[in-house]
């Protein structure tokens, strides 16, 4: 018995490919954590996915909030919005929402990849630049992996006024 949910309307779900599109273009994303006292904590945070790994990564400060509840719990969910439209009494939208295990990931060279990984999406335009930013700021960032276990997505489509 799996304990991920199925999508309750089915028909607005998306298929895994268009889940998985939607996280790479994503521009951020909601990571919700289980905090040490117990009490949800959830974050907005960039992120890249690696389809190629099934895993996304993220980094932060080497010590915080985010760090003391992986501790404590590394079961995680994380979910991206896309495109949103608000239309008289409803919403058009879509999203996709997975649930994983977060790791700080401790070998240098996954650190490294990941970490030009990030650069490479939200900074493209330094894809060619000397790593010097990365190389000084290295040693006090940590990098956290989030290994994908399941991923849905869900879209609503609202046909024009008139139709």
């Amino acid at each position: 018995m799996t304990p991920f949910r199925p999508v309750r309307r089915q028909d607005r779900l998306l298929d895994s490919s268009a889940a998985e599109e939607l996280l790479s273009r994503g521009e951020y994303g909601f990571l919700a954590m289980c905090s040490p006292e117990g009490y949800g904590y959830g974050i907005p945070i960039s992120y890249v996915y690696r389809p190629e790994r099934h895993c996304l990564y993220f980094h932060c400060a080497p010590e915080g909030h985010k760090l003391d509840a992986v501790a404590a719990n590394d079961r995680v969910s994380f979910c991206v919005v896309g495109a949103t439209q608000v239309h008289p009494y409803t919403t058009a939208y879509e999203s996709a929402h997975l649930f994983g295990r977060l790791a700080v990931v401790e070998d240098d060279a996954e650190r490294w990849d990941a970490l030009l990984a990030l650069r490479a999406k939200y900074n493209p335009e330094l894809a060619d630049a000397p790593d010097t930013y990365i190389r000084r700021s290295f040693a006090r960032t940590v990098v956290l992996r989030l290994d994908v276990e399941h991923l849905s997505g869900k879209c609503k489509r609202v046909p024009p006024a008139g139709k």
